[in-house]
């Protein structure tokens, strides 16, 4: 079904797409074939019409009962299209707040796998009922998200759920008028295949005559010479003009053979072409170069004719991840095969002899997904993004979703889709799938949420389904979950733990006593791994106005966060700075530099360190943002960065208060390092600074300045981590 606004853009479905100027006329004979028996002298299709066969269980399209009943896409329920998809195993409802959700089983052999992609899809609610309506109603879908969220998954999904349409095949014929314009055209799904075997089989007879008067011919020839003329060289000399002059004349019957350029003989379903990373050529079809363009040697422009995706899409999907790498002439041309529902092909490379063929405009009535990261939308061209929004959705994918019941049921099933579709693993026991269920906890980083980056969680089933099967093992176990944990760290996860031991190994790294501008700050490297970051401060004369001065390969927001901090500094300090610099230091913050404004108290704590000639507890480590003010705000990546406070020795780690929810510890840590939440930049000095009456003079004059009514104690001693188990 097409939408009403866009019906005089398309023909309707199921009629035959093709150029008026590509049918045969009158004495004409270009789209003709003698002896065909498939077609009538006018090259029409309308009888082949009829002869499409019905689906072969006699179902008309749209009667199956799983296919789902959508209501108006502009509103309306979506109760029924399926999101709320059941486990099929025993529930105790009395047990639904453990990890499996109150599901009775033993091992994920007991778990069934939903026929439908669509129903495989775990969690992103929203975008899978946008993509059941979008290919009910065949519209486009943009979908932007992390990597590893379901976007192509999704997409190959909706080529199930598009409406069943008569596929087409794709003929492209030689034009006698003009060879560098072949004719297209357009036949029922199968039809293509018999066209071409029924002209090879007619170019096969003609070459057969042809050969049969040939070899007669120089028979006579030779006969002639031979035994009348006597001149037996002239014979053979004439004999291979001859023969030439027939092999040469036999290339334009080859030349008839149309060229099946999209087949669908063998298609059950509607296509799904996957364009990610294509180039022009791949994308919007080719036609190849030609070395012997001259002296009869070389081959038809019809037959050097390539599709492209969009054209192999047609009556289906074409998705694009990462749309917006591809270049803007390519997006513009993308955008008037989806407006026009055809796309003429045409040689890619101007200095190929293709650049000089092109042939008539080619069907491709294609539902296009494109998907990418947030950044996909600033390179993608404006007015394909507006095509698609106006003609389809546009849908942001979760990160996480909130942890339930039926969302723990949901990741077990999850589990058995990734052993059933690796069909080499062992099945998963009960243990083992809460040991996941505990790790998609850990990786969403937020308190009662798990992780729909199911991409990387899908790796740790397959790395500890290895070890188990290396094992011989019957079944995959919660140690071997474990044991996947160490194997299956990513690579900054490896860096960051060859970073942490180098330091120790060069005794880089202070973990006690106190030490004057000198504070262990916190940070991640890349997604999933923390890192110790030492921060150093220095006040020293200026010889001009005073400055702030900071290095290690800080980036726009570090520099920004630097920024607040110096705000504080002066209105906190006793002594004009004016005539002051402050040096601020990110030891070997390494090539990559520094990002984000996570170290915004542990800057403060420095500098202030530094002024007043206070020590720092270096057995101390802190993480955690900054406001103007001296509130101190949430920040990202606090388990990561606990576990690495941990692994370098410290004992305490001050985290903002705000976070302190979303701590998610491995056991091994617990007993090793306490956490302290705070929420002002005077309970963080508190708790650092060495000497109780320089510090409580200093943190009273803070609190003073800053304005925050804080009445409290000295915070030395904070909640421990709250257990995953």
């Amino acid at each position: 079904m097409n939408d009403d606004t866009n019906t005089d853009e398309r023909p309707a479905d199921g009629e035959e797409r093709r150029s008026s100027n590509s049918r045969t006329q009158s004495g004409d004979g270009a789209d003709r074939v003698d002896g065909d028996p498939l077609r009538d002298d006018t090259g029409g299709a309308n009888e082949w019409e009829d002869d499409v066969p019905a689906p072969s269980d006699g179902r008309v399209p749209g009667d199956d009962p799983d296919e789902g009943t959508v209501d108006d896409p502009d509103g309306g329920s979506i109760e029924d299209l399926g999101s709320d998809v059941q486990i099929d195993a025993e529930i105790d409802e009395d047990a639904e707040d453990g990890l499996l959700g109150g599901l009775q089983i033993d091992s994920t052999a007991e778990i069934k796998v939903p026929d439908r992609l669509v129903d495989q899809v775990i969690g992103q609610e929203h975008a899978r009922d946008v993509v059941m309506k979008a290919a009910k109603q065949r519209r486009h879908v943009m979908m932007i998200g992390s990597p590893g969220t379901g976007k192509s998954m999704l997409a190959k999904a909706m080529s199930e759920l598009l409406p069943q349409e008569e596929l087409q095949d794709v003929l492209v014929y030689h034009n006698p008028d003009d060879g560098n314009e072949p004719k297209v055209r357009t036949v029922p799904s199968g039809k293509g295949d018999q066209i071409v075997e029924a002209h090879k089989e007619e170019a096969r007879k003609r070459n057969q005559m042809r050969s049969f008067l040939m070899w007669i011919i120089i028979a006579i020839v030779l006969g002639y010479s031979l035994i009348i003329a006597g001149n037996i060289l002239l014979g053979i000399l004439a004999a291979g003009i001859i023969y030439l002059a027939f092999r040469y004349g036999s290339r334009g019957s080859d030349a008839m053979i149309p060229n099946l350029i999209v087949n669908t003989a063998d298609q059950q379903t509607a296509p799904f072409e996957d364009a990610t990373g294509a180039h022009a050529g791949a994308l919007l079809g080719d036609v190849r170069h030609d070395p012997f363009q001259s002296g009869g040697m070389e081959t038809p422009s019809h037959d050097r004719v390539e599709p492209g995706a969009i054209h192999k899409a047609n009556k289906g999907v074409l998705f694009i991840d990462e749309i917006n790498t591809l270049d803007v002439r390519s997006q513009q041309h993308l955008m008037t095969a989806i407006q026009e529902g055809e796309f003429g092909i045409t040689g890619q490379s101007e200095r190929s002899s293709g650049a000089m063929v092109q042939t008539e405009p080619v069907p491709c009535d294609f539902v296009m997904i494109a998907a990418g990261n947030l950044d996909a939308m600033e390179n993608m061209h404006p007015a394909l993004r507006s095509r698609i929004k106006g003609y389809g959705y546009e849908v942001y994918m979760d990160d996480t979703i909130e942890d339930t019941p039926e969302m723990r049921r949901k990741y077990a099933r999850f589990i058995a889709q990734e052993v059933e579709k690796d069909g080499r693993l062992p099945h998963f026991t009960d243990d083992a799938i809460g040991e996941v269920i505990l790790e998609a906890r850990r990786r969403a980083g937020r308190k009662g949420h798990l992780t729909l980056e199911l991409r990387n969680l899908g790796g740790l089933v397959r790395v500890a389904g290895d070890i188990a099967r290396a094992e011989d093992a019957e079944y995959t176990t919660r140690e071997h979950i474990l044991q996947a944990k160490g194997r299956s760290r990513s690579i900054e996860q490896q860096l960051a733990d060859d970073y942490i031991q180098r330091r120790k190994d060069y005794e880089l790294q202070v973990s006690d006593g106190f030490v004057t501008g000198r504070v262990n700050g916190l940070a991640v490297m890349g997604e999933d791994s923390g890192i110790v970051l030492p921060v150093m401060a220095e006040v020293t004369p200026s010889q001009g106005p005073g400055e702030v001065i900071a290095t290690g390969q800080l980036k726009e927001m570090a520099q920004e966060a630097v920024s607040n901090v110096s705000a504080i500094i002066k209105k906190f300090s006793d002594e004009d700075i004016t005539q002051k610099d402050i040096h601020i230091q990110f030891v070997q913050a390494g090539e990559g530099g520094v990002d984000g404004d996570s170290a915004s108290i542990t800057v403060a704590t420095a500098v202030i360190s530094a002024l007043e000639g206070v020590g720092v507890d270096q057995s101390l480590a802190m993480t955690g943002s900054l406001s103007v003010r001296g509130d101190v705000l949430p920040v990202g990546g606090v388990t990561h960065k606990i576990e690495a406070a941990a692994k370098t020795g410290c004992t305490r780690v001050i985290i903002p208060e705000a976070n302190l929810q979303d701590v998610m510890i491995e056991d091994e840590y617990e007993e090793m390092i306490e956490i302290i939440p705070v929420s002002h930049i005077s309970e963080v000095l508190d708790v650092a600074l060495e000497g109780e009456p320089e510090k409580d003079s200093l943190v009273d004059r803070l609190k003073t300045i800053t304005g925050s009514a804080l009445d409290k104690q000295s915070v030395s001693q904070g909640p421990s981590s709250p257990s995953p188990q």
